[in-house]
Protein backbone atom coordinates (compact mmCIF):
# COMPACT_ATOMS: atom_id res chain seq x y z
CA UNK A 1 0.00 0.00 0.00
CA UNK A 2 1.45 3.32 -1.08
CA UNK A 3 0.12 6.21 0.94
CA UNK A 4 1.05 9.72 -0.10
CA UNK A 5 -1.11 11.60 2.40
CA UNK A 6 -4.55 11.56 4.02
CA UNK A 7 -6.44 12.48 0.84
CA UNK A 8 -8.27 9.96 -1.33
CA UNK A 9 -7.47 12.16 -4.32
CA UNK A 10 -4.16 13.85 -3.50
CA UNK A 11 -3.25 17.09 -5.22
CA UNK A 12 0.11 18.19 -6.53
CA UNK A 13 1.10 19.71 -3.20
CA UNK A 14 1.82 17.29 -0.35
CA UNK A 15 -0.83 18.82 1.93
CA UNK A 16 -3.72 19.21 -0.52
CA UNK A 17 -6.38 17.35 -2.43
CA UNK A 18 -7.17 17.79 -6.11
CA UNK A 19 -9.34 20.79 -6.92
CA UNK A 20 -13.07 20.56 -7.48
CA UNK A 21 -12.51 21.54 -11.12
CA UNK A 22 -10.03 18.69 -11.60
CA UNK A 23 -12.56 16.25 -10.14
CA UNK A 24 -15.32 17.64 -12.37
CA UNK A 25 -13.13 17.32 -15.48
CA UNK A 26 -12.20 13.72 -14.62
CA UNK A 27 -15.82 12.86 -13.91
CA UNK A 28 -16.98 14.24 -17.27
CA UNK A 29 -14.32 12.18 -19.05
CA UNK A 30 -15.10 8.90 -17.26
CA UNK A 31 -18.85 8.62 -16.62
CA UNK A 32 -22.13 9.29 -18.40
CA UNK A 33 -23.39 12.81 -18.91
CA UNK A 34 -25.15 14.24 -15.91
CA UNK A 35 -23.15 12.38 -13.24
CA UNK A 36 -21.96 14.59 -10.40
CA UNK A 37 -19.69 14.26 -7.39
CA UNK A 38 -22.72 14.99 -5.25
CA UNK A 39 -24.51 12.11 -6.97
CA UNK A 40 -21.74 9.71 -5.99
CA UNK A 41 -21.91 10.93 -2.40
CA UNK A 42 -25.69 10.60 -2.43
CA UNK A 43 -25.45 7.05 -3.83
CA UNK A 44 -23.04 6.11 -1.05
CA UNK A 45 -25.31 7.57 1.62
CA UNK A 46 -28.40 5.82 0.26
CA UNK A 47 -26.53 2.50 0.11
CA UNK A 48 -25.12 2.89 3.64
CA UNK A 49 -28.54 3.71 5.08
CA UNK A 50 -30.59 1.15 3.17
CA UNK A 51 -28.23 -1.79 2.67
CA UNK A 52 -26.00 -1.86 5.75
CA UNK A 53 -26.34 -1.85 9.51
CA UNK A 54 -23.64 0.77 10.07
CA UNK A 55 -24.81 3.56 12.38
CA UNK A 56 -26.02 6.76 10.73
CA UNK A 57 -23.29 8.73 12.47
CA UNK A 58 -20.55 6.61 10.88
CA UNK A 59 -21.97 7.17 7.39
CA UNK A 60 -22.28 10.90 8.03
CA UNK A 61 -18.70 11.07 9.31
CA UNK A 62 -17.50 9.20 6.22
CA UNK A 63 -19.01 12.03 4.18
CA UNK A 64 -17.36 14.63 6.46
CA UNK A 65 -20.76 15.91 7.61
CA UNK A 66 -21.23 17.57 10.99
CA UNK A 67 -23.25 15.37 13.33
CA UNK A 68 -25.46 16.64 16.12
CA UNK A 69 -26.24 19.93 17.75
CA UNK A 70 -23.78 22.16 19.61
CA UNK A 71 -24.13 20.20 22.85
CA UNK A 72 -23.44 16.85 21.21
CA UNK A 73 -20.52 18.33 19.27
CA UNK A 74 -19.03 19.67 22.51
CA UNK A 75 -18.83 16.12 23.88
CA UNK A 76 -18.03 14.17 20.72
CA UNK A 77 -14.25 13.87 20.57
CA UNK A 78 -13.62 10.84 18.35
CA UNK A 79 -14.18 10.33 14.67
CA UNK A 80 -14.50 6.50 14.65
CA UNK A 81 -11.75 5.83 12.09
CA UNK A 82 -11.96 2.03 12.32
CA UNK A 83 -15.75 2.04 11.92
CA UNK A 84 -15.46 4.38 8.94
CA UNK A 85 -12.73 2.17 7.47
CA UNK A 86 -15.02 -0.89 7.76
CA UNK A 87 -17.88 1.01 6.12
CA UNK A 88 -15.71 2.17 3.23
CA UNK A 89 -14.29 -1.34 2.75
CA UNK A 90 -17.88 -2.62 2.52
CA UNK A 91 -18.64 0.11 -0.05
CA UNK A 92 -15.55 -0.90 -2.02
CA UNK A 93 -16.73 -4.51 -2.08
CA UNK A 94 -20.18 -3.38 -3.21
CA UNK A 95 -19.00 -1.26 -6.14
CA UNK A 96 -16.19 -3.62 -7.17
CA UNK A 97 -17.12 -7.18 -6.10
CA UNK A 98 -14.66 -10.09 -6.05
CA UNK A 99 -16.32 -11.72 -9.08
CA UNK A 100 -15.06 -8.85 -11.22
CA UNK A 101 -18.47 -7.30 -11.85
CA UNK A 102 -18.50 -3.57 -11.50
CA UNK A 103 -21.65 -1.70 -10.55
CA UNK A 104 -22.68 0.19 -13.67
CA UNK A 105 -23.60 3.83 -13.42
CA UNK A 106 -26.64 4.52 -15.56
CA UNK A 107 -26.75 7.91 -17.22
Amino acid sequence: QCRLNDFVFPGQREDSSISNMTMTKALKALVPAGATVHGFRSSFRDWAGEETSFPREVAEQALAHTIGDQVELAYRRGDAPEKRRALLEAWSSFVSPADGRVVRIHG
